[in-house]
């Protein structure tokens, strides 16, 4: 542990301190909608890892600037990984510690989700120990309308959250929920009003920074060991999202996204 952490070198990244103890994390991009381009996606990777070492801090608030949580991976990101091997892997070394980083991180984290949460983005949105969404919040998880396999944080936590029936239906059509639907799932811990998102957000996170905090850690921990069992499934689904951007579909579901239309893909019925 750290006795000071600076946080002065993130560039896709701000940081407030809203309560005693307590590190608000915003995404901060809202000119696009917080996608997350090559330096966002690394460093919302590695945060982790400084806040578990920085001993001010007892509990965390992970939410985007703007109108929107986070819309994903930035279609650079997509293109880089179609186009070239060395950049696909560097992504999935990223997106494995993304994953375990959040789920090891012994502090606890709240998430305010607002506006679109997709793709990369709803990876720490849902991995939060604790997440509270807007009415208004639209997740989604885009993977399969990209053409690529349901990786990142999906495998790992949509079943345990909804259960099966649910993760599939919306994982591999794609299906939207906003933050009441939500709700009901079980997918996120509470819904409030839009107005109400930071305001409650803090309120929760000051009282988990306020309280026994080798409890709330310990406890944090043994619940997550639920997560660590299903790390071979995680990392099947992951190696099997990298395995798709060297294939046809995704080109198809990049040029139907910029294009703003709906995705023909190819016949891979023998797969």
């Amino acid at each position: 542990m750290r006795d000071s952490v600076t946080y002065a070198g993130y560039q896709r990244l701000a940081f407030d301190r809203p309560a005693p103890h307590v590190l608000r994390i915003t995404i901060n991009r809202p000119e696009r909608l917080n996608a997350l381009d090559a330096i966002g996606h690394a460093e919302i990777t590695r945060v982790w890892r400084d806040v578990e070492a920085d001993v001010s801090v007892n509990a965390v608030i992970i939410c985007g600037a703007g109108k929107s949580f986070s819309a994903g991976g930035d279609f650079e990101v997509v293109e880089g990984m179609i186009d070239s091997f060395e950049y696909r892997c560097r992504i999935w070394k990223e997106s494995k510690d993304l994953v375990y980083n959040i789920v090891n991180c012994n502090k606890p984290i709240v998430s305010a989700i607002q506006g679109a949460a997709v793709g990369a983005g709803l990876v720490a949105a849902l991995l939060a120990d604790i997440s509270i969404a807007a009415k208004s919040a639209k997740l989604v998880d885009g993977h399969t309308r990209l053409g690529v396999a349901a990786g990142d944080h999906a495998a790992i936590i949509w079943p345990l959250l909804c259960g099966m029936a649910k993760a599939k239906y919306h994982l591999m059509l794609c299906e939207p929920l906003n933050g009441e639907q939500a709700e009901r799932l079980g997918l996120v811990s509470l819904c409030v009003e839009d107005d109400e998102l930071q305001a409650k957000a803090v309120e929760v996170a000051a009282r988990l920074a306020s309280g026994a905090q080798s409890a709330i850690r310990w406890t944090k921990y043994s619940l997550n060991n639920w997560l660590r069992q299903a790390g071979p499934i995680f990392d099947a689904s992951l190696a099997l999202e990298m395995l798709g951007f060297g294939g046809d579909e995704v080109k198809e579901g990049l040029s139907a996204h910029r294009e703003k239309r709906s995705p023909k893909f190819p016949d891979n019925s023998e797969v």
